[in-house]
């Protein structure tokens, strides 16, 4: 598998933003490793409960800079993954190398192989909740409870909305994929120029970004995808999931939307909890909100999101 790895020089000087990267090797499912790379803040793990955080298409761990600082401020330890294809982690050339498979795969190597994370709460947004439900409902035993923020688990069964069609065809089509802008477009603030160069940053040129490319196309959109028989059978476990399991969606995300009270109705861990909506927040909510998403996920951590 023929990779590429953004330089170290492409993050310097990024705003709010100046965590230590760690990285760790996985297989490749090729025969070969890819690099991954997270980075933690907060109270060591060992003296605090961790969350995973995990971004989507097409951002990396700096999204949740906010996050990781609100969590940190409140005695929770965090860990946030670059996907493959994104930020610090290795970036595969060709978009074939990229399925819905894999991509599970790499992430549950790193975070359950490499890093032993055992008691942990996901908080999965976009594409981090299409994997990272995956990997609660295929392991229970090792997550302790779930935030699903602006996020589904799409089996092909039912059409994704037209906002995403437009999306999805934006990007087949871009001779330059312009990341910076497709991340401001889906918030619903306005993003500075230094924030949205951070999310340009991982990618110098269009040889890097064959992850970016791939990912909306690798989403089931009819019952026959490969990923459809997997994404139905954690379907069925999560609707035996009574571990805590907080939807907490934004205000403003038309993409998403449709799914917060299906996964209300569906997942038993919901019973009983505060299901906070994020004001004036679009699809990347950590964007627009992620001191009021870290609080939300601070809160719930702690055990203190129950209904009135």
């Amino acid at each position: 598998m023929e990779t590429l790895r953004t330089p170290d020089d492409r993050f310097t000087d990024l705003p709010d933003f100046d965590l230590e990267p760690r990285y760790a090797d996985v297989p490749d499912q090729d025969g070969g490793i890819l690099r991954m790379a997270w980075v933690e803040a907060g109270p060591p793990a060992d003296d605090a409960p961790t969350v995973l955080l995990l971004h989507g298409e097409p951002s990396w761990s700096y999204l949740y800079r906010h996050v990781m600082t609100t969590l940190a401020d409140a005695g929770v330890h965090s860990v946030a993954v670059d996907l493959v294809g994104f930020g610090r982690s290795d970036k595969p050339t060709d978009p074939a190398a990229h399925s819905y498979a894999r991509h599970v795969e790499w992430v549950r190597s790193l975070v359950l192989d490499e890093l032993d994370l055992r008691d942990v709460t996901l908080v999965g947004q976009d594409w981090g909740g299409l994997i990272g439900l995956r990997l609660v409902a295929e392991n229970p035993d090792r997550f302790a409870s779930v935030v699903a923020a602006n996020t589904g688990l799409p089996t092909g069964d039912h059409d994704m909305p037209p906002v995403w069609w437009n999306f999805r065809r934006a990007v087949e089509k871009a001779e330059v994929l312009d990341i910076g802008r497709l991340v401001a477009s889906g918030c619903a603030q306005e993003m500075s120029a230094e924030a949205r160069a951070a999310y340009d940053a991982p990618f110098p040129d269009e040889t890097y970004k064959a992850g970016p490319r791939a990912m909306p196309g690798l989403v089931p959109t009819s019952p026959d995808d490969p990923a459809t028989t997997a994404n139905r059978r954690a379907w069925e476990e999560l609707g035996r999931w009574d571990k805590p399991f907080l939807v907490a969606f934004s205000d403003s995300d038309p993409i998403t939307a449709a799914m917060g009270p299906i996964l209300k109705r569906h997942v038993p861990g919901t019973q009983g909890l505060d299901h906070p909506v994020i004001p004036d927040a679009g699809h990347f909510l950590q964007e627009d909100a992620g001191c009021e998403l870290g609080e939300v996920v601070a809160d719930f951590v702690g055990g203190t999101r129950k209904a009135d």
